[in-house]
């Protein structure tokens, strides 16, 4: 490059590749390790460890036989499978669900069938959900007199004009 050349650089370059590291997991009878379907995806499929009914309008705490020992400072989070949701109505009840580094019992989901005509089966071995495993901070709260003054302040619930403006109970 001369030094009267002012042109920049506009090559893409590749993005990093993710990190790598060790998820231990036990399983418990017959229970599926938790794997992703594309090598580039952020979820490890969660599968039931047993059959489950789950009425309209029902919901169910289903077992996936798997327990996990989350590296320290991260996070699991439960997430819905679209698929399932799309498909049968069938979500995660309190999703994303979090499970804490520390937390060494099976890894259970909350399930509830969104439909309310239709009855949802979930069989053994079906992908139910999906586990991130995401850094977290762990902040330590300290009470002070005032918070630091931004533009949007205390403007909440419909403030951006997306929701009518009304009022919540």
């Amino acid at each position: 490059m001369h030094s009267d050349d002012h042109s920049v650089d506009t090559a893409v370059r590749p993005p990093r590749p993710a990190a790598v590291v060790e998820l231990p997991v036990v399983l418990e009878d017959g229970a599926v390790m938790p794997s992703r379907a594309h090598a580039d995806d952020a979820g490890l499929d969660l599968t039931s460890s047993e059959d489950v009914e789950l009425p309209p309008g029902g919901r169910a705490l289903v077992g996936t036989g798997v327990r996990v020992a989350l590296p320290e400072g991260t996070v699991g989070l439960v997430c819905p499978r679209s698929g399932l949701a799309a498909r049968h109505g069938v979500t995660v009840l309190n999703g994303p669900g979090v499970v804490d580094a520390g937390y060494r019992g099976e890894l259970r989901v909350a399930l509830i069938n969104t439909d309310q005509r239709v009855g949802a089966t979930i069989r053994r071995g079906d992908r139910i959900a999906q586990l991130l495993v995401m850094p977290v901070l762990l902040p330590q709260p300290t009470a002070v007199a005032e918070l630091t003054e931004t533009t949007r302040a205390a403007a909440g619930f419909g403030s951006t004009g997306t929701l009518a403006a009304t009022e919540v109970h």
